[in-house]
């Protein structure tokens, strides 16, 4: 009698674990993978459910973006011809792999020295297409012309951070960097191009070397109100 309650409470013990799993995976499933199955990539790498994706997953979130999606790669991916990195990603074309790069003004005057000014910041984060050539020099006009004429063209020269600023600056290393969940509040610039991609749904860093963020280009543009310049 005495075994037959033991496998009775082993059977219960084991019951109640399975249905803690089966919730843990529905959990992990409806957060991290796109609430639009049919409109965003159909497939997923394995996430773990590390800091960095809890993180920027409630960021996300909190700010309105629902459909995106997070997927792993392996760590020799920037080694990769940019159509394997498609393919691993699912994505729907190369011209949808996108980063995010950090520009300083290296004319600015003195006293700006932070991105408490978005018309008028020392840094940018600029987000285009690995396809695309950025062009700093419409930067440059767009800025200008933000500004009303009022700062000289000459102020505006935008250039590539060093390394050590961007990760000061952001909170990510090279090859992670993205524009959400960023240390500092930089005003981002987002390529023209982006919103012009069918299906609006692009793919960009997140937050780690192996991990990268896909997003519904729409919820996006609502929630990181980025200038949108043509600048590539």
């Amino acid at each position: 009698m005495e075994d037959g309650e033991a496998v009775e409470a082993a059977a219960a013990e084991l019951e109640k674990l399975q249905i803690e799993i089966l919730h843990r995976i529905s959990v992990i499933e409806s957060t991290f993978l796109p609430q639009n199955s049919s409109a965003a990539p159909s497939s997923s790498l394995p996430v773990d459910e590390n800091e960095t994706v809890t993180r920027l997953s409630t960021i996300l979130q909190s700010g309105g973006v629902n459909d995106f999606c997070f997927k792993r790669v392996a760590p020799d991916y920037y080694d990769w011809p940019l159509e394997s990195r498609r393919n691993v990603l699912d994505a729907s074309s190369v011209d949808h792999l996108c980063k995010s790069i950090v520009l300083v003004n290296t004319q600015a005057s003195s006293n700006i020295l932070d991105c408490s000014d978005r018309n008028n910041s020392k840094y940018y984060v600029v987000v285009v297409q690995y396809t695309a050539r950025f062009n700093a020099e419409a930067v440059k006009q767009f800025l200008y012309s933000l500004n009303e004429g009022k700062i000289p063209k000459k102020r505006f020269n935008l250039r590539l951070a060093p390394e050590e600023t961007s990760i000061k600056l952001t909170g990510f290393e090279h090859n992670a960097v993205t524009c959400i969940g960023m240390k500092t509040n930089i005003p981002v610039i987002l390529d023209e191009a982006i919103t012009k991609l069918k299906p609006d749904f692009f793919w960009l860093g997140g937050g780690e070397v192996d991990l990268k963020l896909g997003v519904r280009t729409s919820e996006f543009l609502e929630f990181v109100k980025p200038f949108i310049v043509p600048c590539s």
